[in-house]
């Protein structure tokens, strides 16, 4: 056997899966086909700057003393310092829709007291949905098979009250459209406004730089530039993976980040749920704006602005390229640095992220493509300059990625970055020797995307726990 487990992507989930395997003696590669790590959450340098792809924050924010807290669980687990992240937390931000506005930072109580201002008669119903929320043990592989909105609405009765909550929750992981099943809410409720947002000082490298280094000083392989062009299967287990090259390995396992179904599609002979499991069809379109001056000098400092321009929230596939009447604002510069000082930076970067419509992005020709982003372009300037006026006078460059680049830079269907509405909690397929992180095992986040690989690698390969166990 060449290897104990091939792991399929090196994004977030793969390579702290990688970790935890190296860790442990198991002779694990990771294949990656683009020659950079970190699938969703990349980096790319342009005008001489390097810009996160994916990254608008680390939910999950914990101080290095909660022992307790996922954030310092998953490091432990990695055996990552907390002080090398270089975490800077979020000073706040807003939810805001036509007739209100609710402020959230790090910790429930600005947003309690932010619900108490604006809906004061629901307050003890949002404490009480606070609660529910406690009372399911985060990153539990027990799923909750619920509808969301059902449950809000046994405990709050303002339809507007609960299209804010579900705005920024929805924006951050929700692969199913107008609602969220009930404990993927509950993970981003607790990883969102329970721990609160940060970023590390240097952006998503810093991170993967981290993780990378960890994984090779393990023990782990890494091959870039090293599609896997199919899962070859005998008697329904995975018995050999082939290269786009043509080289063939055997493994005893296969962790796949690529997401479920497109994992199936690899598969030779093809199982019949490639026809049946749902693919998603949630994308966006996020353009990236290199400013002169930080957002501040605009008078906008919030850290993020999740907003939404009609009198209910929409949170489904467009009809048109984009759905112009929501999203989020994005400003890393207005994420508080530690005492020790603001990490210095070039220009300022603001980013404007939108639900978009993937169908006609993906059959574009060439040239209609690029005039159709040159147009959505001026629409999104167009916001920000409501937003922030006099904006476009200090735009210095822009970059944009559509649903488009996210198919052809990560292979999911549709572009959808969430994946499938269809979440497999426990990681586990059909096919014997063939298991799934990431995306569509459903743990939501940066820090829920490595809390996948930790978990999925512990649960399958160096332990049997029970299905509800936690990490």
């Amino acid at each position: 056997m060449d290897y104990d487990v091939v792991i399929i992507g090196a994004g977030l989930s793969g390579l702290a899966a990688g970790i935890r395997l190296a860790h442990y003696g198991k002779k694990v590669v990771i294949f990656e086909r683009h020659t950079l790590i970190g699938g969703l959450n990349s980096w790319y340098r342009r005008h001489g700057r390097e810009f996160d792809v994916g990254l608008h924050a680390m939910t999950n924010f914990a101080l290095a003393s909660e022992k307790t807290a996922p954030l310092n669980k998953m490091l432990r687990q990695l055996r990552i310092r907390y002080a090398d992240l270089h975490l800077e937390p979020q000073s706040y931000s807003l939810i805001r829709f036509p007739s209100q506005e609710l402020r959230f930072a790090n910790r429930l109580d600005e947003l309690e007291q932010s619900v108490a201002r604006t809906f004061p008669g629901q307050l003890a119903g949002f404490r009480a949905l606070v609660r529910r929320v406690e009372a399911i043990p985060p990153y539990s592989l027990q799923e909750h098979p619920f509808p969301a909105r059902t449950i809000l609405g046994e405990h709050i009765s303002d339809p507007l009250l609960i299209d804010m909550l579900l705005c920024p929750l929805m924006y951050y992981g929700s692969a199913v459209q107008g609602d969220m099943e009930f404990s993927q809410f509950c993970i981003m409720f607790r990883s969102i406004f329970l721990e609160g947002l940060a970023r590390p000082a240097g952006g998503i490298r810093v991170l993967l730089d981290l993780l990378l280094a960890r994984y090779l000083q393990s023990g782990g392989e890494l091959r870039l530039r090293c599609g896997v062009r199919k899962l070859l299967l005998r008697d329904g287990q995975v018995r050999e993976v082939e290269l786009q090259d043509g080289a063939r390995f055997e493994a005893g396992a296969v962790l796949s980040s690529a997401g479920y179904i497109e994992t199936l599609r690899l598969c030779d002979p093809l199982p019949p749920e490639t026809q049946t499991h749902p693919a998603g069809e949630l994308a966006f379109v996020e353009t990236i704006f290199l400013l002169d001056r930080p957002p501040a000098a605009f008078g906008f400092t919030p850290c993020n602005l999740f907003f939404n321009d009609s009198e209910r929230f929409h949170f489904a596939r467009p009809t048109r390229l984009v759905d112009a009447r929501s999203g989020v604002v994005n400003a890393p510069d207005n994420f508080v640095a530690e005492a020790d000082g603001a990490v210095a930076r070039g220009d300022s970067v603001l980013r404007l992220t939108q639900l978009g419509d993937h169908e006609p992005w993906r059959n574009m020709r060439a040239d209609t493509y690029q005039a159709s982003k040159d147009r959505l372009l001026e629409e999104q300037l167009t916001i920000l300059d409501r937003l922030l006026p006099g904006i476009r006078n200090h735009v210095v460059c822009t970059g944009m990625f559509t649903p488009r680049s996210v198919l052809r830079f990560t292979g999911h269907i549709h572009g959808a970055v969430y994946g499938s509405p269809q979440k497999l909690r426990d990681g586990t397929t059909r096919i014997g020797g063939l298991f799934i992180c990431g995306t569509d095992q459903g743990f939501l986040g940066i820090v829920g995307a490595l809390l996948s690989g930790i978990t999925m690698a512990n649960r399958h390969f160096l332990a049997r726990p029970s299905r509800n166990e936690t990490l």
